[in-house]
């Protein structure tokens, strides 16, 4: 089970520069890593940190009130360049519930929806005024509303987005992959049943 994305009412964090690569999100160096707690520290590891360890000042994550975000506003084609699904598991164990970008990568949004976070594509004139909102209004929240399909600006306009419904779905009750098959049990145990019946000669130990 994932954990269920109904509403959010957070901070947002605004990220800068098109074309953000998956090795830009988690390096490969990372990628022999256990998944766990420490993903969070890998999520834009070396535009956050100095080769000595150190934060840089001048990332966006590394300053009050951003570091507090769960909701990410960058530009298009987020998450680009190689399948990695580290750069979402390194998302989610930073906190981020949702990124809002006028477009991604295609794995990238897809490996999103998978594990649970909410990638949601607006048009660019709409990103760029939340962007700039939560530059000038620092600490402001966005909300997203997952039921309505809307994201709220920090000056209350409100913004529709589409997403699959089964996508929807599956994001608001929480449903991994194996939750969604489970779901099919009672289909799935039927046709075993019609098979063995009609394919009888497989089971009955017959040469």
């Amino acid at each position: 089970m994932l954990k269920p994305f109904k509403h959010l009412t957070a901070i947002a964090a605004p990220i800068d520069g098109p074309d953000m690569e998956t090795d830009v999100l988690f390096p490969s160096r990372f990628l022999k890593k256990p998944l766990g707690p420490e993903y969070a520290e890998f999520l834009f590891h070396d535009l956050r940190f100095h080769a000595d360890g150190t934060e840089r000042a001048d990332f966006i994550l590394n300053q009050d009130p951003y570091r507090a975000a769960s909701i990410i506003v960058a530009e298009r084609n987020f998450g680009c360049g190689s399948a990695r699904e580290g750069a979402v598991y390194s998302l989610v164990e930073y906190g981020v519930r949702v990124v809002i970008a006028p477009s991604f990568g295609d794995i990238f949004y897809f490996n999103c929806l998978t594990n649970g976070l909410l990638p949601i594509r607006l048009e660019a004139g709409p990103v760029a005024q939340l962007r700039r909102h939560v530059k000038e209004l620092p600490g402001s929240p966005l909300g997203v509303d997952l039921e309505a399909r809307t994201v709220t600006g920090p000056n209350d306009a409100k913004y529709p987005f589409e997403i699959d419904p089964s996508w929807r779905h599956r994001l608001m009750e929480g449903l991994d992959g194996v939750d969604v098959t489970l779901g099919h049990a009672a289909e799935i145990d039927a046709f075993e049943e019609r098979y063995r019946a009609d394919m009888a000669w497989l089971f009955n130990g017959d040469p």
